[in-house]
């Protein structure tokens, strides 16, 4: 996931509700009345906009099924309020982090951190290589911080206003920008689910790296050699004429390779172990600052000033941090990029987050989560089928349950004996939660992971779902591995 300081419960002190009077069919009940619902409501009638508040209120409506089937199982209604606010409050970390985000990338857009990030951009990263080194750049940058969510709302917002500029679809970006930063996060010792899944599944943090690198390493080549031929087939018929682009950002902004100081400055915090919300906090204070010394003249603008006062540079960095801003260009397309939402354009995501947890608190709460669980792990027969319904139980998890953690958690703690009795490695359930529960989880709208991505790169889900291309691969990868006993350690007596 995601950042340092969005730390889940200690996974000796998680818990998973167990109900045996619950049986599957019952358990399965509000996840069909959940797909069913979500699935008329974006393909019948809302669409794109169903993330605007419809997907919200599903996601209560759903809870509302799971409640009603756990009355039926003699499940309190204090119990599912307890579980859902144990839910909700772990989310706590992840809600500052998204309000900051919003409020680091007003800062950077007035300051002109993010139009010089694309001013330089735009000359250095043509079509052709452009995804493939986006891949590269979010990799590197989110294995030094061991937070994807970091690399996605600082390096991944620029990137994203390169490609827009370069003609490039969006999700295709986004899908890029995703493919780097979560294998850098996967891969990186600074990463919360990269320590937490050898946590649950009782190996040590540096076997597991190693052990991740036999699927990974080659689901992110293969994501590279993708990307590359894309760029080499991208129709750029429709690109801009760069040169109109450069001169609008030039004539809207003071461009200078000294607003790269800031981002320098926060990847630094990052890197000495930071914890990234005090580092996004000082981020966006220095984008202030900057925007005060480098662009006053658009402090002034925003704030409904002649001149820039004390009181109109105030008033111009709190709106970029708070609400809406726009900075106006020559270019009409370039008046769309330059936009930020604050603070407040983070609230919908955040409602999305809000929503889901009551979801999962609630399945939590009536033990469908463990009865689900249990009957995956009941199909394991042999070693293959204990990886397939490790990775189903993962992905099941991140559906349902909404939560990254859990999707680590609850698999892990179900399956670690199974592993024993087949006599296989922990490292093998550390590796098959990763490649199925870390990086899925951003392919769900509905997850804290989805919800976030999709939230600060402004691009939808299903417009970046194909091409996150080592998100989705990563779970066939490991299952290839199982189905041919490539790299299965077993336990050594």
């Amino acid at each position: 996931m995601e950042s340092q300081d969005i730390k889940p419960r200690q996974p000796q002190d998680e818990h998973i509700v167990s109900n045996k009077e619950l049986n599957i069919w019952e358990a399965l009940i509000p996840v069909f009345a959940l797909v069913v619902m979500l699935f008329y409501n974006v393909f019948f009638v809302y669409g794109d906009d169903a993330l605007s508040g419809s997907n919200q209120f599903i996601l209560l409506l759903g809870a509302a099924v799971a409640a009603i089937v756990g009355f039926f199982n003699k499940v309190s209604f204090d119990q599912m309020v307890e579980e859902v606010a144990e839910n909700v409050k772990s989310t706590s970390g992840a809600i500052i982090i998204l309000l900051m985000v919003g409020a680091l990338a007003g800062t950077w857009l007035i300051s002109g951190i993010i139009p010089t990030m694309i001013y330089y951009g735009l000359q250095i990263l043509n079509p052709t290589i452009f995804l493939a080194a986006s891949v590269v750049i979010c990799a590197i940058i989110s294995i030094a911080t061991g937070s994807s969510w970091t690399t996605s709302a600082t390096v991944g917002i620029a990137l994203i206003g390169i490609g827009e500029t370069l003609g490039i679809s969006l999700g295709m970006t986004a899908g890029a920008v995703l493919s780097g930063a979560y294998f850098g996060d996967k891969m990186s010792p600074l990463s919360d689910t990269t320590n937490l899944a050898p946590a649950m599944a009782g190996t040590d943090l540096f076997t597991h790296i190693r052990y991740m690198a036999f699927t990974t390493v080659p689901t992110i080549t293969v994501a590279l050699i993708v990307f590359i031929i894309i760029g080499l087939n991208i129709d750029t018929t429709g690109t801009p004429d760069i040169s109109d682009k450069l001169a609008a950002i030039d004539g809207a902004f003071t461009i200078s390779p000294w607003l790269f100081l800031v981002p320098a400055a926060v990847i630094f915090l990052i890197v000495k172990k930071t914890s990234p919300l005090i580092a996004l906090l000082i981020g966006t204070l220095l984008g202030g600052v900057a925007a005060i010394i480098a662009q006053p003249d658009i402090v002034a603008n925003i704030a409904g000033s002649d001149s820039l006062t004390f009181k109109a540079a105030y008033r111009g960095v709190m709106d970029a941090i708070t609400v809406d801003v726009a900075v106006e260009t020559s270019s009409a397309e370039l008046n769309d990029l330059f936009s930020s939402g604050g603070m407040s354009g983070m609230l919908g995501t955040i409602w999305l987050i809000v929503c889901a947890m009551v979801f999962g608190g609630i399945m939590d709460a009536i033990g469908a989560l463990s009865r689900i669980s249990k009957a995956l792990l009941s199909l394991a027969s042999s070693t293959f089928g204990l990886f397939a319904s490790t990775v189903a139980s993962c992905l099941a998890l991140n559906v349902t349950a909404s939560d990254q953690y859990l999707a680590l958690v609850v698999p892990g703690k179900m399956f670690k004996k199974a592993y024993e009795e087949k006599g296989l490695a922990p490292e093998n359930l550390s590796r098959t939660l990763e490649d199925s529960g870390t990086v899925t989880s951003v392919l769900v709208p509905w997850n804290t992971c989805g919800a976030y991505q999709s939230g600060v790169l402004g691009v939808s889900v299903a417009d970046y779902f194909f091409y996150a291309i080592f998100n989705w691969l990563s779970p066939f990868m490991t299952l290839l591995f199982a189905a041919f006993s490539i790299k299965i350690k077993q336990l050594t007596k």
